[in-house]
């Protein structure tokens, strides 16, 4: 990879971290933790639609695409590879940060597992009450 052309960005999800390394002017070729897309994911084409998304709001541009991803499920972490591919686009001017902002990929979902408080089996539910 050229050193001119690399964008680099940071997505989050959950508990799920996406390190994307971006090349302009690419192939359209995209690796995810060394392996390919349709290999990482399999056959679930709702994942593999959420990754590609942002791209589909710039048609005329290509982008080789290497993938870094840990933590959380698989769904999260196609929402954090999302969220980093949108954020490694925005940089490059604001004719591309606007449709991603319209469209909500700039947006970190701020959704996390409640934790467990103490006294009680789980985060919100209470041990059954005995009157008697």
């Amino acid at each position: 990879m050229s050193e001119t052309n690399l964008i680099l960005a940071t997505g989050r999800r959950k508990t799920s971290v996406a390190q994307v390394k971006m090349l302009q002017g690419g192939s359209g070729k995209m690796t995810v933790n060394a392996k390919s897309l349709d290999e990482y994911f399999g056959n679930n084409s709702r994942l593999k639609y959420v990754i590609n998304s942002p791209f589909d709001l710039v048609k005329d541009q290509k982008f080789d695409c290497v993938i870094k991803v840990n933590g959380g499920g698989i769904s999260s972490q196609a929402g954090a590879i999302r969220h980093a591919i949108s954020r490694a686009i925005a940089s490059l001017g604001d004719t591309f940060r606007g449709p991603m902002k319209k469209a909500g990929y700039l947006t970190r979902d701020p959704r996390m597992v409640e934790r467990k408080k103490p006294g009680q089996p789980k985060a919100r539910k209470r041990f059954q009450f005995s009157k008697r």
